[in-house]
């Protein structure tokens, strides 16, 4: 993960060769890793400001327009990917403006398209821009403005969140009934936008797919003589790397894209553009952007501050931060790398929160959150490297400072985008299916908050796409937020999941918890077993330099939440906060949790199980349970969320009770 490369022993090993975190890459293979990264994260750049723009009010912005907008966006994601790999998570990350920016930022332009038409009865609606070089004019000008204010506000509650330690004590919090459903609708709530783009030309798109999956599968541990790194110079005796799977999403792309345009250069139609389509066309228009522009903020206008983008901000940040999370995860799902500690998380989600106010204030139409497309990158080729990432973090600042460069990248095909989101969402998906293995799948509990959580966040965004009349609260801004939350499906899958998981009565082995896999282990109060402490601290602690400067710093709030805690201090909380010990095979009749029958049984079973090494009980941090057990031992008190749901309980019967009487 710090930038070393290596290999994986068979084509179809589940061990991921990629990044050794004692080995450094050659500058040629990570530049070429890094060109890669940058293809995806282009595309997905593409996608955002295509999908965004048509929606706001008035006339379509010029081409000048749409390339600056792009180099502010890349600045942005630039500088904050920098800060990501030095200061934040230190997983090789990119961060990109996610589809949990677009779904809040185009409910807020559809209002303000909605306003814009009822006050077209003679009255000029159209706004001057206040820059003295403002090149978005007109009636763009304040709904830019306010979109970027949407962007600052969530970046503000994004660090917010990250200085507070809120990131880290939900991340900690999330065992595989979390991440499996989570994870599988972060890679399902793109297929709409995948279908949209390969629509244009599915040959095209095809064939990127077949590419993809025969470079990266098929031919996975294919070395091409002329392409082999040899590793003489350190005495290495380590066989070349497996060129065609390493690059088997930046092969597919260049080829395509060449492709392409030798089919436009001949005058060759084959890109299908129906009406909808063709308002996002943007490769043919010709554009005269300067070659070197530096932006700074509020050439463009300061962004405006309304209760509405207060409410629209905050919902940005409240689904970017379960995006980012669900990120982190899989990227070190994939990385193989050791657990993610809370710090880092919070230092991850403070990163980005950076960037959003970076970009906010740039004027550009989309903050910074970790890329789910670049970590599932990852997947495909199996290697990941800091320091390509980093590379491509300074490609994108060099490219965010010329216009006319960014503006090259508007001519990449609408099909080529669609075929990106359909390889890299897909390993989203089965990284999410994957989780479901750490669990019981057999439990009736554990199938109810799966399905429910996923039918939910698929069902209520549709209902509202379709809904004739709109959500009406009576305040605007209320109706803004609700909306963009409701219309979100990672935040009601994120949210529901985690509220289920921690509420639902369930033993520790049913949710997953006594798992060997390292994430959510609490067993015997230990949270990093079998050195598991010393990797973490290697892999995602400060840099040396930093950690010399702020030793005395970080023990005050909030740099609390932000720095590695020693041994003796986690010890100590584990001290504080005590153990809850759990007997399991004791739940009573019609209280179990395992509903459905067990293989070549013909009743449902009471599975009686024992935690290795305890002797049928199992320590936990109530941290980790919330609501942990089927039934407790009746010498140990229940949990604090149990009481709380008890007490509750009982006040709802002595209510019915009295109203009864």
């Amino acid at each position: 993960m710090s930038g070393g490369h290596g290999r994986v022993s068979g084509a179809r090993s589940p061990v991921l060769a990629s990044c050794s975190l004692q080995k450094m890459c050659s500058w040629m293979l990570s530049c070429c890793l890094a060109l890669q990264h940058l293809a995806v994260q282009a595309s997905l750049l593409c996608i955002f400001h295509l999908l965004l723009l048509p929606t706001l009010p008035e006339e379509p912005l010029h081409s000048q327009a749409i390339s600056e907008l792009l180099a502010r966006s890349l600045f942005a994601c630039g500088i904050s990917t920098v800060l990501q790999t030095t200061l934040g998570s230190w997983l090789p990350l990119v961060h990109i403006p996610s589809f949990e920016y677009l779904v809040p930022a185009m409910v807020l332009s559809s209002h303000l398209s909605l306003g814009a038409s009822m006050d077209r009865n003679g009255t000029a609606v159209a706004s001057v821009c206040p820059a003295p070089h403002c090149i978005v004019a007109g009636s763009w000008a304040a709904p830019l403005r306010e979109v970027s204010g949407a962007v600052l506000v969530s970046g503000l509650v994004q660090l917010v969140l990250g200085l507070s330690g809120v990131c880290g004590w939900a991340a900690r919090h999330c065992g595989p009934m979390v991440l499996a459903p989570s994870l599988s609708i972060i890679g399902l709530s793109a297929y709409k936008e995948a279908a949209f783009f390969c629509s244009t030309n599915w040959v095209v798109a095809l064939l990127l797919m077949l590419l993809t999956v025969t470079f990266s599968q098929h031919l996975g541990s294919c070395c091409l003589p002329f392409c082999a790194w040899p590793q003489a110079w350190r005495g290495s005796i380590e066989p070349p790397v497996p060129t065609l799977r390493t690059f088997s999403v930046l092969l597919p792309f260049a080829g395509v894209c060449i492709i392409c345009a030798i089919l436009n250069h001949l005058h060759i139609p084959w890109e299908s553009l129906h009406l909808a389509m063709a308002q996002l066309s943007w490769a043919n228009s010709s554009f005269h952007a300067p070659w070197v522009r530096i932006p700074y903020a509020g050439e463009w206008g300061w962004p405006l501050l309304t209760p509405r983008v207060l409410a629209v901000g905050i919902a940005m940040a409240i689904g970017c931060s379960m995006n980012s999370v669900g990120c982190y995860v899989l990227c070190r799902r994939l990385l193989r790398a050791p657990q993610l500690p809370p710090d880092a998380c919070n230092r991850g989600l403070c990163t980005e929160g950076l960037g959003s106010l970076l970009a906010g204030l740039l004027g550009a139409p989309g903050g910074t959150a970790a890329s789910i497309a670049n970590a599932c990158t990852i997947g495909l080729t199996q290697t990941g490297s800091r320091l390509s990432v980093q590379i491509s973090a300074l490609a994108c600042v060099v490219l965010g400072m010329s216009p006319r460069l960014a503006g090259l990248l508007t001519h990449i095909p609408l099909a080529v985008h669609g075929g990106v989101l359909c390889v890299t969402y897909a390993v989203a998906v089965g990284t999410g299916i994957s989780y479901f293995q750490y669990a019981d799948i057999d439990s009736g509990r554990n199938i109810f908050i799966v399905g429910f959580a996923m039918f939910m966040a698929l069902l209520v965004p549709r209902w509202f796409g379709t809904a004739l009349s709109h959500l009406a609260t009576g305040w605007v801004p209320l109706d803004l937020l609700f909306l963009s939350l409701l219309t979100a499906p990672v935040v009601l899958t994120g949210s529901l999941s985690f509220l289920l998981e921690n509420t639902v009565s369930g033993t520790l082995e049913e949710r997953g918890l006594l798992s060997d896999l390292g994430l959510w282990r609490a067993a015997s109060g230990n949270r990093h077993p079998h050195g598991q402490t010393g990797k973490a601290s290697q892999a995602y602690g400060l840099p040396a330099g930093l950690r010399r400067l702020l030793p005395s710093s970080c023990k005050a709030f909030p740099c609390c939440f932000l720095c590695p805690r020693s041994k003796e201090e986690e010890e100590k909380e584990d001290v504080e906060e005590g153990s809850c010990v759990t007997e399991e095979g004791t739940t009573a009749p019609g209280e179990g949790m395992h509903l459905l029958p067990k293989p070549g049984s013909g009743e449902p079973q009471l599975p009686r199980r024992t935690i290795p090494g305890h002797g049928g009980t199992g320590t936990c941090s109530p941290s980790y349970v919330g609501l942990a057990v089927a039934q407790q031992s009746p010498s140990k008190k229940p949990g604090k969320v149990a009481v709380w749901v008890h007490a509750l309980c009982r006040a709802c019967a002595g209510t019915l009770r009295l109203l009864e009487e």
